[in-house]
């Protein structure tokens, strides 16, 4: 069974909505929540471009870390304490989130965020 749809006509279809289906050579995928790191080794990476928005679809088993096993994600900068400390206290999706609808670089973004103590819609605003 499965019932699903020939994916060429589902492909054809998404095309005449306006939807782009890309598939992307993607080596590493990491996902950071707040307490750990799921890892995707050669995952099967779609995006998808509907009206401007991106969505992507990761498919693949995940490999589970403690945050900090791996990459620290300090990028080697120069940074005074106070800085760092403000710059953990924003998620990094947050930043791409707000740099993305305001069409700001991402430096700016997370002024921003830090300035609206991480409130996203304020953010947003303060740019627009």
């Amino acid at each position: 069974g499965g019932g699903g749809m020939n994916p060429r006509k589902m492909k054809q279809m998404m095309k005449q909505m306006g939807i782009d289906v890309t598939e992307l050579d993607a080596e590493e995928v990491v996902i950071k929540t707040a307490d750990e790191e799921l890892v995707f080794s050669d995952a099967q990476v779609t995006r998808m471009d509907a009206q401007g928005q991106e969505t992507y679809q990761i498919v693949g088993e995940p490999e589970t870390r403690e945050l900090g096993a791996g990459d620290d994600g300090n990028d080697g900068g120069d940074e005074s304490a106070e800085a760092a400390g403000a710059a953990d206290a924003i998620p990094a999706d947050d930043v791409a989130i707000v740099a993305q609808r305001a069409g700001v670089p991402e430096d700016e973004a997370r002024e921003a965020l830090e300035a609206e103590d991480g409130d996203l819609a304020a953010a947003i605003a303060r740019l627009e």
